[in-house]
């Protein structure tokens, strides 16, 4: 029986996956990030393959032909600069300030990792943001939300409401786009296994 696997501890990530209809495990990569490029999409889909090739590469030789690993990761970019997640509350707020009123890109990059085929792409979606005064930045801050999101703020959840519009795929801003995974993996002799595999 083949398996998936994601390489990734993002609850958001888990909950996109599990929208989907696939039974999966949870392997996190700890492997470190590196910047693996000089754009947000060179960055995304240089990460997530590592992510992907990190837990592969973990498993013993004989498991690998009946796996498939995902790995993804995302950043924001506003004028060529590229956002990741906060290393603290000072930096939320910068991060925060610098996005509103403007329009970001969120660039989600996935790796589909097998014995026999490797598939790398990324996703773009257009945000747009709200103006909003530092008082209402510090009070979203306070909630802990952004701390753990790129960008400083999460879509899915409280950051809703600095969002004014969005061009794209919304579950690629939660983190995962799922949509373009399941084109990929139905749509791909190889991976199309493991989605008749692990349908719930």
């Amino acid at each position: 029986m083949s398996r998936i696997i994601l390489a990734s501890a993002s609850p958001r990530r888990r909950e996109l996956l599990q929208q989907i209809g696939l039974r999966f495990e949870i392997m996190p990569s700890h492997k470190e990030e590196v910047m693996r490029g000089q754009t947000p999409s060179e960055n995304v889909m240089g990460l997530a393959e590592d992510k992907a090739r990190d837990i592969f590469e973990t498993l013993p030789e004989g498991m690998r032909k009946d796996v498939l690993v995902i790995g993804a990761d995302t950043v924001v970019s506003l004028d060529g600069k590229i956002l990741g997640k906060p290393k603290d509350e000072e930096d939320a707020l910068s991060m925060l300030r610098f996005l509103q009123g403007n329009m970001h890109q969120v660039y989600t990059g996935v790796c589909l990792v097998t014995a026999e085929s490797t598939q790398v792409f990324y996703e773009k979606t257009d945000v747009t943001m709200y103006e909003a005064s530092d008082e209402e930045l510090e009070v979203y801050i306070r909630s802990g939300e952004p701390m753990d999101k790129a960008g400083s703020y999460g879509i899915q959840g409280l950051g809703t409401i600095l969002v004014r519009e969005i061009h794209g795929d919304y579950n690629n801003v939660v983190g995962l786009p799922v949509s373009a995974i399941w084109q990929r993996l139905t749509k791909n002799e190889i991976t199309r296994k493991f989605v008749i595999d692990n349908k719930e």
